[in-house]
């Protein structure tokens, strides 16, 4: 089966989906023709079911990819759909096409194997830590998060989950950070802010958090200033954002000579997403002066790292 790279696929918005016992409802009442008779109880039969799919599609990459496609697009089809995904009950069968509920699960758990991108369900993060929850929010429009994070907070008192929210920022991935520092500032009210404050003074962390939420009264240290920009320009990375989105994040509008330097310094914060967006600059920057800067400051990281160890 084809791989997808999941750096050049961005997160996806999460799927609403029924229980297992509809999706398996679905799979036995869809019209498969003697290929398979789904037996069991309803695990079984998804299980089969899915691994049946995974056969077919296998075979036949148009198919594969038209699922896909139909996925990401999140749009209704006119015109002609082919036949196997019809039959194996992945598309509905009035036009305009969409995908049903079996092929929005199937085309999820497609991509979570073959990307590492684990798309989520709504309401699937109601029981999960706080750490799961960021880093499941990470696509989520805004009225679905509100949605999302109004069923998590539903049986937590307000000052307790924003005190795990906090306490998650510094564990978590750059844009997951992201999301958490705007449920605490905006999301949680008094008891949000209170916990953002009280993480200022932290090394790294807390520069990060001024600088989302423009405390100006904390100016990051010269030896976080690397830190921060890195954690920046990551976010947008992770989220899948445009190349020029993740360079202008660092450049700010200076000239070349100045993001040199500005790129020069990077090297010696010790974030864990610098040198991917180092590569950034190497591999898009249109300046010749940058990306060489960018390349050295790789060298000097790597090398750094070396010391480290």
């Amino acid at each position: 089966m084809r791989s997808y790279d999941d750096d050049t696929l961005p997160l996806q918005p999460p799927i609403r989906l029924p229980g297992e016992a509809t999706l398996a409802a679905a799979v036995r009442a869809a019209p498969l023709a003697g290929e398979l008779t789904p037996e069991g109880d309803d695990a079984e039969v998804l299980a089969l079911w899915a691994g049946h799919c995974r056969e077919l599609l296998a075979a036949d990459e148009g198919l594969l990819l038209e699922l896909i496609r139909m996925f990401l697009s999140r749009e209704p089809l006119k015109g002609d759909v082919p036949a196997p995904l019809t039959g194996l009950g992945l598309v509905r069968q009035a036009e305009p096409y969409t995908l049903s509920w079996l092929g929005l699960w199937a085309a999820r758990q497609i991509i979570a194997e073959t990307t590492g991108q684990d798309i989520p369900v709504m309401g699937s993060l109601t029981d999960r830590d706080a750490a799961a929850l960021l880093h499941g929010l990470r696509s989520y429009p805004e009225a679905e998060r509100g949605e999302e994070l109004a069923a998590w907070l539903k049986d937590r008192e307000a000052g307790a989950a924003a005190a795990e929210i906090a306490a998650a920022l510094a564990t978590v991935s750059p844009l997951s950070r992201a999301v958490g520092v705007e449920l605490l500032s905006s999301d949680l009210g008094e008891e949000g802010r209170l916990a953002l404050s009280g993480l200022l003074e932290e090394p790294k962390l807390g520069a990060v958090v001024a600088a989302r939420t423009g405390r100006e009264d904390r100016q990051p240290a010269p030896d976080e200033i690397a830190w921060v920009l890195v954690d920046m320009a990551a976010a947008l990375l992770e989220f899948g954002g445009e190349t020029g989105e993740v360079i202008e994040s660092i450049a700010m509008g200076m000239d070349a000579d100045e993001q040199a330097g500005t790129i020069a310094i990077l090297a010696f914060g010790d974030h864990p997403w610098t040198g991917r967006v180092l590569r950034v600059f190497i591999d898009h920057h249109p300046d010749e002066r940058v990306s060489a800067a960018a390349r050295k400051a790789l060298r000097r990281l790597h090398g750094l790292a070396d010391v480290r160890d």
